[in-house]
């Protein structure tokens, strides 16, 4: 048998199209429990590779015949080894090309949809991450909505579409992930938006990103919307009065955490007001497109994350506590595990730090906590 290497663009694929996939994870316990490759036709083995290293002829028997046999783990090296052994044993098998770190960091570009005005937005769906990326384009112009830090994914898009980027925006000061939108406005000549409110330490010339504020994309009208609650400045934007990009204050089926910069009890009338209040001012047929996703349900067939604001203030728990005192508690006390070194990645974002590149990837390791449970 053959070994091959399955690239992360494949597993992507395989995740949004519901392609039966059986993963064997040769990671710790503790690294799978804690972030692994999820979708809705994936089966799972987690054996640690140490515990392989005397052979595999008792994993090969728990092993399906039926569906593509995968092996995982954190940088490819062990996984290459397993399926190496696996092979020798009669296994078909691949193994995750670049391991968990490739994962983390693809990007599956989603036409969301057309828009009134003429142009098109686009979804960058980090899977491995549960970011989610977007790009507004019209007659040659582009602008970019919290971008990551694999910029060359954005500005090759932007190539092939043969687009000019004319803007990007950060609707927050993340704290999860890296930004790459101040770089992609480095190389473009680009003009890069950041609220004010979250920017007091950023080291870095900016344009400010307030109430209000309009900028044409070819002939389609993005506006800021001031959402504050996961941060002080977080912002959301109404895209040809038919898209709201709610950043990480409204997601699909959770709402946004106010405690990233450790002010929960200050930001939480915020959160309220935002999605009580000016949220509530919005029309129903908007759709809602956040700036993460928690789990693989709330993709659509097409492995797009949208969906109508008037649905969601019928069906999200957090868009549905009438008491505000029962909302202060939900939104305080059921918060998730603070991000993986979130405290550089907001110093990095704010350019007081710039680590190499494999710090930057350490940083980012583990899944997407954004959201109150």
């Amino acid at each position: 048998m053959t070994v091959h290497a399955m690239p992360a663009k494949q597993v992507a694929r395989k995740i949004i199209e519901n392609q039966p996939l059986f993963i064997l994870d040769v990671r710790n316990g503790d690294a799978f429990a804690d972030w692994k490759i999820e979708g809705g036709n994936i089966q799972y083995l987690n054996v640690p590779y140490f515990d392989l290293l005397d052979g595999v002829e008792e994993v090969v028997k728990d092993l399906p015949t039926d569906r593509d046999i995968l092996v995982v783990c954190a940088k490819e090296g062990s996984s290459i080894m397993v399926a190496e052994m696996l092979s020798e044993e009669g296994v078909d098998v691949a193994y995750l090309e670049g391991g968990m770190k490739a994962w983390s960091e693809h990007l599956e570009p989603v036409k969301l949809g057309d828009l009134p005005s003429g142009g098109e937005i686009y979804q960058f769906v980090r899977l491995g991450k549960g970011c989610l990326s977007y790009m507004i384009l019209s007659n040659g112009e582009a602008l970019v909505v919290d971008a990551t830090r694999m910029t060359d994914v954005f500005l090759n898009f932007a190539k092939e579409k043969g687009l000019e980027i004319k803007h990007v925006f950060d609707s927050h000061l993340h704290a999860d992930h890296i930004s790459g939108g101040r770089q992609i406005a480095e190389q473009t000549g680009a003009t890069y938006y950041l609220p004010p409110a979250d920017a007091e330490e950023v080291v870095f010339g900016f344009e400010h990103l307030i109430d209000g504020l309009t900028v044409k994309v070819g002939s389609v009208e993005v506006e800021a919307l001031y959402s504050p609650g996961h941060t002080i400045g977080s912002t959301s934007f109404v895209i040809d009065a038919s898209y709201l990009l709610t950043g990480d204050i409204l997601f699909i089926d959770s709402i946004g955490r106010p405690d990233l910069a450790g002010l929960a009890e200050d930001w939480v009338g915020d959160l309220r007001e935002s999605l009580y209040a000016r949220y509530q001012k919005l029309t129903d047929d908007l759709l809602v497109a956040p700036a993460h996703f928690m789990i693989m349900e709330e993709l659509n067939e097409d492995g797009s994350v949208a969906k109508r604001l008037g649905d969601l203030f019928r069906d999200n728990h957090g868009l549905n506590i009438q008491d505000e005192q029962e909302f202060r508690e939900l939104v305080t006390k059921n918060l998730p595990p603070q991000p993986n070194a979130y405290q550089d990645i907001r110093h990095m974002n704010m350019g007081k730090i710039t680590p190499d590149l494999e710090v930057q990837r350490e940083m980012e390791i583990g899944p997407n906590r954004c959201a109150v449970r």
